[in-house]
């Protein structure tokens, strides 16, 4: 039954009082939402910042009203605590995309990996440490627009009302970062 809900009205009931409305929501964007912020920070700092959204949720639940599709709202939490992060570190706590582990749990999420074989695997690998290098390579209004895009799986008008900016600068962004990055993937293959 929750499964068939959507998430402005899994959160309505959880603001109403329906705690099991929340953990399906929280099942449903978990990931989802700490892959953005493991893209945009290191492994440590991104389960804080997730664990911060998080909270923020459950705070804000008795004043939730339908404004704008849930995962707007909470990439919007998320977009904040970044920002406020990023101040109070002058962001010098950003991931290195060099880092093995993170690629390693970000490449483990792909659902047939362990059926490939070894070549294919070291292939992924590689096209994985590529990809991540090209995005952490993006001025940070791109590769933010670009994750919200691909993590949260929102659109235009809802990564400008994430992001607090309009229609045609959040647009921009995301043609920008695709063609940033089809670029740097094809100048690798070449």
């Amino acid at each position: 039954m929750r499964e068939e809900m959507t998430d402005e009205a899994l959160m309505c009931a959880y603001r109403n009082g329906d705690a099991a409305a929340f953990e399906a929501l929280f099942r449903r964007h978990r990931a989802p939402l700490f892959r953005y912020l493991l893209r945009q920070s290191a492994a440590g700092i991104a389960e804080e910042l997730s664990q911060d959204c998080w909270s923020n949720v459950i705070r804000a639940r008795g004043n939730y009203t339908v404004t704008a599709k849930f995962s707007t709202w909470l990439y919007r939490i998320a977009h904040n605590r970044l920002i406020d992060h990023y101040r109070a570190h002058e962001r010098s706590a950003l991931a290195s995309y060099d880092d093995a582990d993170a690629l390693e749990s970000a490449l483990a999420s792909a659902p047939d990996l362990a059926e490939r074989q070894p070549d294919s695997q070291l292939d992924r690998k590689q096209l994985g440490k590529r990809l991540m290098h090209a995005i952490a390579g993006l001025p940070e209004p791109q590769r933010e627009s670009f994750l919200m895009h691909v993590e949260g799986g929102l659109s235009v008008e809802e990564i400008g009302t994430a992001t607090g900016v309009g229609r045609e600068t959040a647009k921009s962004r995301l043609r920008y970062a695709l063609a940033a990055l089809r670029k740097c993937l094809r100048e690798e293959i070449d």
